[in-house]
Formats: C-alpha cells, sequence, structure tokens
C-alpha cells in the first residue's frame, strides 16, 4: 500500500468537495435572494430535518451516517449564514426593539438598590452616578424590580456576579422575568470587614450575621472559629443594621467599612474574605429598551431544544460573526426538568452588523432568545 497514492487520492476528493462546497453555496446566495424578495423565513426545520435523514439513508454503515449527519448539519448551518448576513446586507433583517443614545438620561433620574444605607451596592450607586443622585433603597432585588418596572425608580443597580463566589442567580432569573434592560455596569473591589458593637472583643462573639455570599468569601476566616453560628441575612448592610440596633456584643456582622462608619459600629478585623482581588459586577438596569452608542457589551439569553448539538449550533453565530464571547452562565428553565436557559455575554454593540446578523440567526433558530441589554 503507497501511503503517496491514498494521500493524493485524498487530496483530489478534498478538491471536489470544496468545488462542490462553493457551488452549493452559490445556490444558497440564490436562495436568500429569494427569501428576500418573497419574505421567507431562512431556517425551515422541517426542510433540513427531511435532507438529514436523506443523506443518512445514502451511507452504507452507521459510522457514516453519523458522520454524514454532523457534516450536513454544517453545511446547512453555513448555508443559513451566508443567508442571514444577506438580509442584513439588503436592510431586510429588521430593526432591533432598542434605541441607541449619547448619554444616559441623568436628569431628575431616580435610583433604587437593596439593601440598608452602608451596602456595597449604594458604594457601586454613588461610583457610578455620583454621590448626591436621588437615591432610595428596598429590601430585596425583587422591590428593586418592581420600583423600576413600575416606574417609582428610573434605574436600580443590583449584584449580578462576585469573582470568587459566583453568580447571584436570583438576578439572572428575574431579568427574564421582567421587562428590565441592562443598560450600564460598575465592579468596585470587595474587602469584607468583622464588626461589631463599641467594646466587644473576638472572644465575646458567638454569632456571625452577613449576606451569604459574604459568609462563603469569609470561609477561611470563619473556619478557624468553628464556634461561631452563622445566620444568613438579605444584604450584608442589614447585618450591620441588626448588629448596631441589637447591641449585643455576642454578636457580630461581616459587611464593609462603609457599614461600620454608617451604623457606628467597631471594626474587629478587615479584609477577613480569603480573595485579595474579590470584586462584585453590579449593573445598572431600567425599564426602557435603549442602549449607550458607544456600548461595547451585548447580553442574551435563550432556550435550546433539548437535542444533541442544539448548544453547539447557536454559539456556532458568534464564531462565525467574528463576535468574542467572553461570558456563558445556565440556569434551570422553569417547570422543564433537565433543560436550561443559557445566559451569554459578548463583545459588541446592537448597532453592528455582525451583532445584527448573530442576533437574527439566534432569534430564528433558539427558543425564547431575550436581549437583556447592550452596555
Amino acid at each position: 500500500m503507497d501511503l503517496t497514492k491514498l494521500r493524493e487520492q485524498i487530496d483530489a476528493i478534498d478538491g471536489q468537495i470544496v468545488e462542490l462546497y462553493e457551488q452549493r453555496m452559490e445556490i444558497s446566495r440564490q436562495v436568500a435572494e429569494y427569501k428576500i424578495e418573497t419574505g421567507k423565513k431562512v431556517f425551515d426545520k422541517e426542510r433540513e430535518a427531511q435532507k438529514i435523514r436523506s443523506v443518512k439513508s445514502m451511507t452504507h454503515n452507521e459510522f457514516n451516517s453519523h458522520g454524514v449527519e454532523e457534516l450536513f448539519e454544517q453545511i446547512m448551518s453555513m448555508s443559513r449564514k451566508l443567508q442571514y448576513q444577506m438580509l442584513t446586507e439588503k436592510g431586510s433583517i429588521g430593526r432591533l426593539p432598542f434605541i441607541g443614545m449619547d448619554r444616559l438620561s441623568l436628569e431628575d433620574a431616580r435610583v433604587v438598590f437593596p439593601g440598608a444605607e452602608g451596602a456595597y451596592t449604594q458604594a457601586a450607586m454613588k461610583q457610578y452616578f455620583g454621590k448626591d443622585v436621588n437615591n432610595f433603597h428596598v429590601e430585596t432585588f425583587r422591590d428593586a424590580m418592581i420600583a423600576i418596572d413600575e416606574g417609582s425608580a428610573d434605574y436600580a443597580v443590583l449584584p449580578i456576579e462576585n469573582s470568587t463566589a459566583g453568580i447571584v442567580s436570583e438576578i439572572y432569573d428575574m431579568l427574564v422575568e421582567f421587562e428590565n434592560y441592562i443598560v450600564g455596569e460598575q465592579i468596585i473591589k470587595i474587602e469584607h470587614c468583622l464588626m461589631a458593637a463599641p467594646g466587644t472583643k473576638l472572644e465575646d462573639i458567638k454569632t456571625v450575621y452577613s449576606h451569604p455570599q459574604s459568609l462563603m468569601q469569609s470561609s477561611k476566616y470563619l473556619q478557624e472559629h468553628a464556634a461561631w453560628k452563622q445566620i444568613s441575612m438579605n444584604n450584608n448592610a442589614f447585618a450591620a443594621k441588626k448588629v448596631s440596633e441589637d447591641k449585643d456584643n455576642t454578636q457580630a456582622a461581616i459587611a464593609s467599612a462603609y457599614a461600620a462608619e454608617t451604623y457606628g459600629l467597631e471594626i474587629l478585623e478587615k479584609g477577613i474574605n480569603h480573595s485579595s482581588t474579590n470584586s462584585t459586577r453590579f449593573i445598572i438596569v431600567t425599564n426602557q429598551k435603549i442602549f449607550l452608542k458607544d456600548a461595547k457589551k451585548v447580553s442574551i439569553c435563550f432556550e435550546v431544544p433539548h437535542e444533541s448539538g442544539s448548544l453547539y449550533h447557536m454559539l456556532s453565530h458568534f464564531i462565525y460573526n467574528n463576535l468574542n464571547m467572553n461570558k456563558i452562565e445556565s440556569r434551570p428553565t422553569p417547570d422543564r426538568n433537565w433543560e436550561y436557559r443559557f445566559f451569554i455575554d459578548f463583545d459588541g454593540n446592537l448597532a453592528d452588523s455582525a451583532v445584527k446578523n448573530a442576533l437574527r440567526g439566534l432569534r430564528d433558530e433558539a427558543r425564547n432568545m431575550k436581549i437583556l441589554g447592550n452596555y
């Protein structure tokens, strides 16, 4: 057996495949032109399923049948992407329901944040909007979402991710539930402090209050004090407020130095979170479908059919359009066990043709695709 001759045969076949591929894509271009003229959808799921069944029937063993299925899924995927691109170029993609703005309207704006005075969320709000911003606070994340949904606030500031503890899953779920949209973000460094009523000593403490994520971020320190009971609160600032009001030397809170100052507590230990680079990302949310013209990140979510390779095909829209995907998360889909909704952040602006092209493909091929914001 001559390996060189075998390779020559493969090269010749590959040349034929490339030639046939280009012929097929040219016909796909003509199909796109027809669809543009007639207003037909690009994605015809039943037609593609029939095609897959047909080409699989032409093979002679199970291995080749599976390989041909994967090959033609990719060929048809590339054909769709070409057609989406042509729709974008011809202006047939339709307008996204978001309005581009030069800047956010902050005059007379009212901002809501969850928690109490002294919360990290309040610090993030002041860094983003300025210290003199008109603001008020509510007890829970949901209360903040409701406030902007019903119009009692123009913007809300919400924590969405911590660099060590991960995502705030409740916020992800509510971005789907509410018709509210991300228009900005603020990242602040987190330094947790152990604080208590003035005069308290470490040996007096029996109970520590804080948000679950803050307890998690301080777990190594808390392991050194295993006898302390840990109690979760909705917010760090609520924990500091409770300890301040109770004036009980057996209680302590984990919160920011700002919270200690706000509630007149004494800091017993600084920087008890085990990561010195710990940061939290906060999002700025409004009920308006707007985005800044210089925005650089798009957040979306979608569901996929419960089928092999379905997520892979959705992600290919980013690859084909040269879009850099920088985050993907999943959350369970309510009422459908073991099915998931995917949340993706990628670089781009809603005015970019590549972004429009990718979103058009995702809207046609995914389930319940939603643009969460461009910021």
